[in-house]
This record gives structure tokens, sequence and C-alpha cells, in this order.
């Protein structure tokens, strides 16, 4: 008789919320009673002390995310220690191991000795660093940067917020040269955490987000990812206080007894977007995932080689399995499901961001209006901080629907600007599969496929991201299993990771483009049209001064 496979325990922790999934036994997140057992999820504060300032309490993210994983397994009726019965065979009740997926660049520094944050965690939208990184390309740092990370030099990522602690707390650059301080992502955060401060660590697709960590690049790589010292001191970061990288997949320690009644394995840590690329099953080169969250953030597999990043995206690991180090290419649209919040909170146009689909739906178009949601700056490939959001194309006519339409469209274009640069840079995405809570919107996900002129693939999954982050906790539980039967193995192929068959990713729909010479005409113009607005809210923001 088999032994069934024992549930996985996620920690998803977001940007705005932290949630606990506990996945079943079965590798196709459906509907079968083998996907998501149960979840729970708790919000966190945002604090905004100043403009462009965005922090987070990291002890609350630990405490919330603690809560929620109690909460979880209560509700689903067993604790992590589960049984053996008379024949045997492991109860399925038994939680096999911990994931954790992760809001990334988000940076958080706290004291070895007590474990408590020695500042708010600065968010990943945090853009008070932007002097420092136009000082620095100014310099004429960002091509060596770029070769080393895959990067640009941009508050986005890590190394400037990690510097900018040291450098605002009192003594806390010579407690971090001595070693006093740890810092890291918030994977590494709860990593900490959940050991009891035995383990200070990062995976190689988070630390490849910090601008301290060298990418690689040859095929078969075995560093992948590995702390520069010359970043390191680029940046002023002792890397003293840096995690060591692991792996992807494989267990890196196990939780303390007393939080969840056992010491269960961690065996699975990934960044959000690189999570939900594995959940996805994009593990081949040219499959391309994109999440439509608060922002809409596209990657597409690039092999196992470190490719030079198209024009305006980037090049990041996706993970590292087995000491093999594949990669990705990205690009990140600040605002996406943020713009449907703003036609409700800001504009009063609705009360649940749900009715955007019917009141956009309500007009066969936008009526010339066109709506760039700059409101955080452009993202890639863009990469325009100075940029602001604009309504253009206005009539006496124009409606609030027309508008509502626009404002998805807005957001279609971004990612359609994306799949249009990475094409450009030789990799070919023939679909793209989504994921997030805005690619539910039957309306938004048609619109995406005729204006990127692409299949969009929605799975019956769309928790992607903590899924990914499952599957990478049982292929790291393969792993050790296999080492533990054969050792001299450890290090050898890939062949846990979820298969290339797309049909291993089951779908609920796919969108189609539509298709006619008239479709083509008008997607057409409606990408020049849409890129003539990005020019003019480029321009607004930087207007030429008066002779």
């Amino acid at each position: 008789m088999p032994i069934p496979q024992r549930p996985i325990l996620t920690f998803d922790c977001g940007t705005t919320s932290v949630r606990a999934i506990l996945f079943g036994g079965g590798d196709d997140g459906g509907d079968d009673g083998r996907g998501v057992i149960a979840v729970a999820q708790q919000e966190f504060a945002q604090h905004f002390p100043e403009p462009g300032r965005v922090e987070h309490d990291a002890a609350e993210i630990w405490r919330a995310s603690l809560a929620c994983a109690r909460g979880v397994l209560a509700s689903a009726g067993f604790d992590a220690r589960g049984v053996v019965d008379a024949s045997g065979v492991v109860d399925p009740r038994r939680v096999a191991a911990i994931a954790i997926t992760n809001q990334r660049e988000t940076a958080v520094v706290w004291d070895r000795a007590t474990g408590e944050p020695i500042a708010p965690a600065i968010v990943w939208q945090d853009r008070r660093t932007a002097p420092l990184m136009a000082a620095m390309r100014a310099a004429g740092h960002e091509e060596r940067v770029r070769a080393l990370t895959g990067l640009r030099l941009d508050p986005y990522f890590s190394a400037s917020k990690f510097a900018w602690i040291l450098d605002h707390v009192p003594g806390a650059r010579a407690r971090a040269e001595r070693g006093e301080l740890a810092a890291g992502t918030i994977d590494a955060w709860m990593l900490w955490n959940l050991t009891g401060g035995r383990v200070h660590a990062t995976d190689a697709s988070n630390a490849s987000r910090t601008l301290l960590a060298a990418i690689g690049g040859h095929a078969g790589d075995a560093a992948g990812c590995a702390w520069s010292d010359e970043l390191c001191a680029l940046f002023r970061v002792p890397r003293a206080m840096l995690p060591a990288i692991v792996d992807s997949a494989g267990v890196v320690g196990a939780s303390a007894p007393g939080l969840l009644g056992a010491a269960i394995p961690i065996a699975g840590i990934a960044g959000d977007q690189q999570a939900a690329l594995f959940g996805q099953r994009c593990v081949a080169r040219g499959m391309a995932k994109c999440t439509f969250g608060t922002g809409c953030f596209l990657l597409a597999h690039a092999g196992d080689e470190a490719v030079a990043p198209p024009e305006g995206l980037l090049t990041t690991v996706a993970w590292r399995i087995a000491g093999r180090t594949e990669y990705a290419v990205e690009g990140s649209v600040f605002v996406g499901g943020s713009a449907v919040q703003w036609l409700r909170d800001g504009l009063r146009f609705f009360a649940r961001a749900s009715e955007v689909n019917a009141l956009a739906a309500s007009v066969p178009d936008a009526g010339g209006v066109v709506v760039v949601p700059a409101f955080a700056g452009l993202g890639a490939p863009w990469w325009d901080a100075e940029a602001r959001g604009a309504v253009l194309g206005l009539t006496r006519g124009a409606t609030k629907a027309h508008v509502a339409r626009a404002t998805l469209e807005g957001v279609a274009h971004q990612v359609a600007d994306l799949v249009d640069a990475i094409r450009a840079g030789g990799i070919a995405i023939t679909a793209l599969r989504v994921d997030g809570g805005a690619a539910a919107s039957d309306l938004l996900m048609q619109m995406q496929a005729d204006l990127a002129g692409l299949p969009v693939e929605r799975p019956r999954m769309l928790e992607s991201t903590a899924f990914g982050a499952a599957l990478l906790a049982r292929v790291g539980l393969s792993l050790a299993a296999r080492a533990d039967a054969e050792p001299s193995d450890a290090g050898g192929s890939i062949a846990a990771r979820p298969s290339e068959d797309p049909r291993e990713s089951p779908l609920e729909r796919t969108f189609t483009p539509t298709a006619s010479a008239t479709a083509t005409a008008d997607r057409a113009a409606a990408r020049a049209r849409w890129r003539a607005a990005v020019t003019a809210v480029r321009t607004f923001a930087k207007p030429e001064p008066n002779a």
C-alpha cells in the first residue's frame, strides 16, 4: 500500500497581508480534495511616515504569520504531529514540510541576540533611497552592477535599504561590522523566527533581488548566486550581516517544536514571483506567467544561463535546485489591481472592486479614453520614477464606464509592453499563464489576450504563488530522501521538479486573441494610442523650463 503524501504548510507573506495555506497531497491543485485544505489570512499595518516611504513592522508580520499557521491547522482539525496507524502507514493529516514565499526586496535588520528588529522594515515600494541610486548612476556604476546582478540601480531593491538603516540607526553600522546584527528579506526573517534563531539563510531567488549577489550565468554553474564582495563594498553593507544563500528546494532546518506542535522540516523557499512561475509549471525556456496583483509581474523562463536582460527588463534567478540555477527575465508593473482600488476608493465609482467588470462591460469600448495608471511612476520597460498617472482623450460624451474600461485596458497595455520587450530580447513567448486576484476577471483577461496578441491561460489553481512554494517543498523532501538513500547522487539532475508537459498545469480557461483583420487593426491603433499616452505622461513630468 503506497504511503500517501502528507500536507504542506505554506507561509505566503505578501505586501498587505500574510496567509497560511495547507495544501493536500495532490500535485494538480485541483478541486478533487487534494488542493487547498484550509487557509487563514491576516492583514497587517502599512506605515507611510513621509511621502515616498513605506514601512512594515517585521515583528507584526511574524506574529500574524504564526497566528495564521496555528489557525489553519486548528481549522483543518489536526496538529502538526499526526499519527501512524497499526499498518505502519503515515496518517495523511501529518504536516510533511513547511514552505515559505514572500514579498521580495523588503529589507529587515534585526539584533541576533534578541531577535528584535532594530528599525521598521523598508518595503519594496519605498523610494527614499532614490537620490543615492541617482548618484550611483551618475558615477557610472550602472553597467557593472547590471552585469553582475541582472538588475538596475533602483530603490526597489534591498541593498540601499539595508545601507539606509545602518546609516540612520545610531551605532548600527559598527554593530553590523561586529556581527551583532542580521539582515535579510522577509523569507530570511521568517526562517530565523521559525527555527528559533538557529538558521539565518535566504534562497537564491530572494538573494538575487538584493543588488548584493552576483547571479553567475554559465550553464551548469554550481554557484549560480553568491554574495559579491564588490557589491557589498559599493553599497556599504557588511557581509557579516547577510544570510547564507541556500537552494530554493531542500531541507534547510526545522521549526522550533513549541511553535506548531512539532519540528517540521522547512523544505521550500522562493520569492513570490519565482514561486508563481514554478507553480504555473513554467520550467522551460519561453514559458511565461503574469501575476495580476497590486502590481503586475511577468516572468519568462530563460533557461540555465543568465541571459543579458532585454532593454528595460531584468534578469533574475528563477530558482536553484540541487545546486543548479535556472533564470528568468522579469518585468514589473507598479500599478495593476491597485488601479481598480483607485476607481473604488479615490473616484468612488463603485463600492466593491469586482463591480468594475460590469461597469466596464457596459460600454463596447473606451470611447477614445486612455488611462495611464502611473501613480507610482512607470515600471518596466520604461523605468521612469517621475512619470505620473493621467486620463487622456476625454470628451463631453465620456462617462465613468469609459474611464473604468480604459483603466482595465491601461493595466493590460502595461503587461503587453512587457511581452513586447521580452520578445524583442529574443525569448519567444507563445502563451501567457496568469494568476493573482485580478486574473479572475474575464474581461481583463480577454483584453490582455487581444492587446498582447497571444493566448492567456488561466489555471484552475489561482493560488500559484503559495502552490509553487509547496511544490518546491515537495521537491526538497524528495531530494532529501534521495540524498539519504544515495548520498553520492544528492547533487544530480532536477528530476523531481514539475513536468514540463503543459497538461500538468490544469487550465480553467484559455482566452484567445480575437482573430480578424479588423481586430488586428484595432490592436495596432490601440497600442499606438497607448504609446502616445505614455510619452505624454513622461513629458508632463519633465517640463522644459521657460527660456
